[in-house]
């Protein structure tokens, strides 16, 4: 049996075709038979997008009920139009579940500064709603109608137990080019049937995404629509989880963050022309904030991620980028392992370089999956963080894009 958000208690979904775009579906609708407290982060991009300029008035309250979706065009730099496209997504899915508008957020992802498709992403609400259901095939019919570039549709489901209760997670996510999230074109959706605070929940939220969609890089571009959203509706039944003292908290906690690293991880390895997925790892740093950055600025480096395409265990492009980090670095202090998912190789000792096979690692880093590991060896704090390298096809790819 599939599990995915329709195992979820109390949630139905659909994702349909509505023209928008040519050949994929293009409109995902998700919507929890009672309000649930919900959370989010949002893009730190100055230019906005329409839809996340409603979703962040929204959620202001703690609460939603629904989310509506339109994949093939971002309504971002669309002005008046685009704003009174955004309230209509809302205003029509509103009215066809009657609930409140306030409980409706609303996402796009999609091309920039196009004339927002109002009448048809409308015209496709109103058909769709009476298609909700929380039946399997539903659940994979929306994780595929939120993909732009994305070649695969990006899922995750678990189950646990929390105060004696079973309680469902499942999410849904896409991205492949334009990731670098900073919040949090890259979306994720998130629900659950625990019964968690809505304050407690937005707290929860940061902290999880912190350790995974904000430890993500495919081409260090920030979105103007980036959103990670949780719902949680209570329909597990548990007692509701409050604060951090509560029996459920850890739980809780450790799910919601490895649902995320989850469909993080399924972002990167689905970086618009990528070879290779790469794991970055810093550990005995003097603080969890130094571990970050150093992570960030190594993943992100262009040079780094060209060495790894081109297989070449250039370590020094790895210092150099860490040395730019904008934290206290002293290389002198450091060891350096490079290899792949089962074997790494040191190169670098006390900041002094050592001897190693450069044909043999050449052989190492043809694998697909690739390590990065940093020792600081400052402390007892680390960060992991995931990256793509940067291949020709990447470029090809986004020379043409939008023709």
């Amino acid at each position: 049996m599939i599990r995915n958000i329709t195992s979820v208690k109390g949630f139905s979904c659909w994702g349909a075709h509505t023209g928008v775009k040519s050949m994929r579906r293009d409109l995902a609708l998700i919507f929890s038979e009672v309000p649930a407290s919900a959370a989010a982060t949002f893009t730190q991009n100055e230019v906005v997008a329409e839809p996340i300029k409603v979703s962040k008035r929204h959620i202001a309250n703690g609460k939603a009920q629904a989310i509506v979706i339109n994949a093939g065009n971002a309504n971002a730099c669309t002005g008046e139009q685009g704003r009174q496209g955004a309230e209509a997504m809302v205003e029509t899915m509103a009215e066809e579940l009657g609930i409140d508008k306030e409980l409706v957020l609303v996402a796009s992802t999609g091309l920039i500064g196009k004339e927002f498709p109002t009448d048809e992403i409308v015209e496709g609400i109103r058909e769709n709603v009476k298609k909700l259901s929380n039946k399997s095939n539903a659940g994979s019919f929306l994780a595929n109608a939120i993909l732009t570039t994305d070649t695969f549709a990006k899922e995750g489901y678990i189950d646990f137990e929390i105060d004696g209760k079973q309680a469902n997670m499942a999410g849904i996510a896409k991205g492949s080019g334009m990731i670098h999230p900073n919040m949090a074109t890259m979306l994720a959706f998130i629900c659950t049937d625990v019964a968690v605070a809505p304050e407690l929940l937005q707290k929860m939220v940061r902290k999880a995404v912190s350790t995974s969609f904000n430890m993500i890089t495919v081409d260090g571009d920030t979105s103007t629509n980036d959103m990670v959203a949780v719902l949680a509706n209570g329909l597990a039944g548990n007692q509701e989880i409050q604060s951090e003292d509560d029996p459920g908290y850890n739980e809780f906690m450790h799910q919601l963050e490895e649902m995320m690293k989850h469909l993080a991880k399924l972002i990167v390895s689905d970086g618009e022309g990528a070879s290779k997925f790469i794991e970055y790892t810093v550990v005995n740093a003097p603080d969890e904030l130094t571990a970050r950055k150093l992570v960030r600025n190594i993943s992100d480096s262009t040079l780094v991620k060209a060495a790894m395409y081109g297989r070449d265990p250039n370590w020094g492009r790895v210092i150099c980028a860490a040395g730019n980090a904008g934290v206290p670095f002293n290389y002198k202090d450091v060891d350096l392992y490079i290899g792949e998912e089962k074997t790494l190789v040191k190169v670098l000792e006390d900041g002094k370089p050592l001897e190693f096979d450069r044909n043999y690692m050449k052989k190492v880093l043809r694998e697909s999956h690739i390590r990065i590991q940093l020792d600081m060896k400052n402390g007892d704090a680390q960060a992991v963080g995931w990256g793509a390298d940067l291949t020709t096809d990447y470029v090809v790819f986004n020379s043409v894009y939008t023709t």
